[in-house]
């Protein structure tokens, strides 16, 4: 009878649970039906990538959790301020950069940051020995392989594409020929150094003749740029960015660990799939 009960209880919060009920159980641990849509809406994936991005950060929490790693609100302070120092605004300026950018909010900006030092942290605890530093050999190759990166033009001739619906100028991008109601279209030439880093760098990776992702524009709209040119591409010397390249070569060493550490644990671990979007 006890059994009966506890199964009854438990049907119940699987299949009445708020904001669109249990989708998966990770170690007992719920991942919500609405989780997984606000992932495929946010990163653009299907139901089954989605569940499954959620799958590991559920084990990083969890893993996280056992092993008593906590992260301060000081620390994450001290991050941002870090993170805004390096691209040389002040802290109030790389918020509002990010909102605009990127459409995050001092909160969820707050919530990224905490989780990536989470991160760090992990595998801190999870390493089995200290990462050496890259040689100078493999920074060469890593920046052989990544010239575009390390690449940036004095400007770009951009098509900027604006809409107040999301939906409206992603139909629009899908086909630039068809007339979509309320979609401004203008050609502009914007200087690298004049705008926001960080929009510098989300229009120095789009490729040219292919638009770019769809940004809040900060006067809640959206818009897309389409490349058509960069002028005046400069290669910046290997030498002087020698320490960006160690730094980003032990962040994909480090991912790597993760990965690899990661996918072993789901193995093992508790996972039931109820149900997907």
């Amino acid at each position: 009878m006890r059994s009966l009960t506890l199964s009854a209880v438990l049907a119940t919060f699987l299949w009445s649970a708020p904001v669109g009920g249990v989708s998966i159980l990770v170690k007992n641990s719920p991942i919500t039906l609405y989780e997984i849509q606000q992932e495929m809406k946010q990163s653009g994936t299907n139901a089954k990538q989605s569940a499954d991005a959620l799958i590991r950060k559920k084990l990083e929490q969890l893993e996280a959790q056992e092993k008593k790693i906590t992260v301060t609100p000081a620390e994450v302070s001290d991050e941002i301020a870090r993170m805004a120092a390096q691209n040389n605004l002040s802290v109030d300026q790389f918020y509002n950069a990010m909102q605009t950018v990127r459409g995050i909010s001092e909160k969820e900006l707050k919530v990224k940051v905490e989780e990536t030092l989470k991160g760090q942290k992990l595998y801190q605890s999870i390493a089995f020995s200290k990462m050496a530093q890259p040689s100078a050999e493999e920074e060469a190759e890593y920046y052989q392989l990544h010239l575009n990166d390390f690449s940036r033009p004095e400007s770009f001739e951009v098509t900027t594409y604006l809409a107040a619906s999301q939906e409206a100028l992603q139909a629009k991008i899908a086909d630039p020929m068809r007339h979509v109601e309320n979609i401004q279209v203008k050609d502009e030439t914007i200087a690298f150094n004049a705008v926001h880093p960080q929009l510098a760098q989300i229009l120095n990776k789009i490729p040219e003749g292919s638009f770019g992702p769809i940004l809040p524009n900060g006067k809640n709209g959206f818009m897309s740029f389409y490349m058509k040119d960069k002028i005046n591409v400069v290669t910046e010397n290997l030498d002087s960015i020698r320490p960006e390249i160690s730094n980003a070569i032990l962040a994909e060493k480090r991912n790597q660990v993760l990965n690899d550490y990661f996918t072993r644990l789901r193995l093992s671990a508790d996972i039931k799939v109820l149900r997907l979007p």
